[in-house]
C-alpha cells in the first residue's frame, strides 16, 4: 500500500513532465486518458526512455481523479509496438552494460510497468493497428479491453532470440488463451491474426482499420456510461478474485468495492433511473 501512495504522489508531482516527453503522446480530453507510444520510425518498439515515460503517465493516470478510462495506442498505421528495443539491447550487450534479467520490471527503467500494475483499478482500451509482438502484445494483454483492425498481427517470438516473454506473456497467455494454443504459441514463436485471436475470445472486436478510431470510442462510450466506481470496483473484484474459490471471492473485501457502496454515485444511479433521466457520476 505504501508503495501505491508513493506512486501516487510522484504521479501528481511529475505532470509537469509529460510535456516534455518524446517516445510517448499523452493527451486528456474529458474523462479519456489517451497514451500513444511514439516511436513509429521503428514500429514503437519501447527503449529504456519510453519506459520511463510510460511511468510517468501510468502515474499521472492512477492519480488523476478525472481521469476514468484509458486508451493505448501505438503511433502510425504499421505497429501498435514491436516490443522490446532489440537494438539498443544490442548495444548494451556490445558494451557490456547489460545484465541478465527475468520475470518482471522491477529494478528496470519505468518500474512498475502497466504490466505489473496489479492495482490500477481504471480500465484501460488497448487499440491495436498492426503489429503487436513481444513487449507490444504484452501491453495489450495487460489491458482490459482489446480493440483490434483486421490485419493485426500479435506473436510473442521472445524464444526465438533467446528470451522469455517476462512482461507477464508467460503468465497472461495462458490464462486468456486455452492452454494448447498459448503454449503453442509461446513454444514456437507463431503469429496469432486478428481473425483467430478474435475466434479465441483474446480480441473483443476486429474492425477494418478505418472504423477503429469509431470503433474504440463507441466503447469508451459505453464505460462512461457506466459509474466510474461501480467499474473499478468491477475490475478490482474481477482482478484479485481470478484464483480465488467462489467462496472466498464472496467473503474477500474489496477497497473500491468499499468505496462504491458508500459512495453519492450508488445512489444517484437508482434515484436517476426512477427520476427517467441519465445519471450524473461524479466518482464520489
Amino acid at each position: 500500500m505504501d508503495e501505491i501512495i508513493s506512486r501516487l504522489r510522484k504521479g501528481r508531482a511529475s505532470t509537469a513532465g509529460l510535456a516534455a516527453m518524446t517516445t510517448v503522446r499523452y493527451a486528456k480530453e474529458g474523462h479519456v486518458a489517451y497514451v500513444t507510444l511514439n516511436r513509429p520510425e521503428v514500429l514503437n518498439a519501447m527503449d529504456e526512455r519510453m519506459h520511463e515515460d510510460l511511468a510517468l503517465v501510468w502515474d499521472e493516470v492512477e492519480a488523476d481523479d478525472d481521469v476514468w478510462v484509458a486508451v493505448l495506442a501505438g503511433a502510425g498505421h504499421r505497429a501498435f509496438s514491436v516490443g522490446q528495443d532489440l537494438t539498443e539491447l544490442a548495444d548494451r550487450i556490445a558494451q557490456d552494460t547489460a545484465v541478465a534479467s527475468t520475470f518482471g520490471s522491477r529494478g528496470k527503467p519505468g518500474w512498475p510497468r502497466l504490466t505489473e500494475r496489479f492495482d490500477l483499478a481504471k480500465p484501460v482500451v488497448a487499440k491495436v493497428r498492426g503489429y503487436a509482438l513481444g513487449g507490444g502484445f504484452e501491453l495489450a494483454l495487460a489491458c482490459d479491453i482489446i480493440i483490434a483492425d483486421e490485419d493485426a498481427t500479435f506473436a510473442l517470438p521472445e524464444a526465438r532470440v533467446g528470451l522469455v516473454a517476462g512482461a507477464g506473456g508467460v503468465f497472461r497467455l495462458t490464462r486468456q488463451l486455452p492452454w494448447k494454443a498459448a503454449m503453442g504459441h509461446l513454444l514456437t514463436g507463431r503469429s496469432l491474426s486478428a481473425r483467430r485471436a478474435y475466434e479465441l475470445g483474446l480480441v473483443n472486436e476486429i474492425v477494418a482499420a478505418d472504423d477503429l478510431d469509431t470503433c474504440v470510442d463507441e466503447w469508451v462510450a459505453d464505460i462512461l456510461r457506466c459509474a466510474p466506481l461501480a467499474v473499478r470496483a468491477t475490475k478490482e473484484a474481477a482482478s484479485r478474485s481470478a484464483a480465488m474459490s467462489l467462496e472466498a471471492a464472496f467473503a474477500t473485501r474489496y477497497p473500491w468495492e468499499e468505496r462504491r457502496m458508500h459512495s453519492r454515485d450508488a445512489r444517484e444511479g437508482p434515484t436517476a433511473f426512477a427520476e427517467k433521466r441519465e445519471p450524473r457520476w461524479e466518482a464520489r
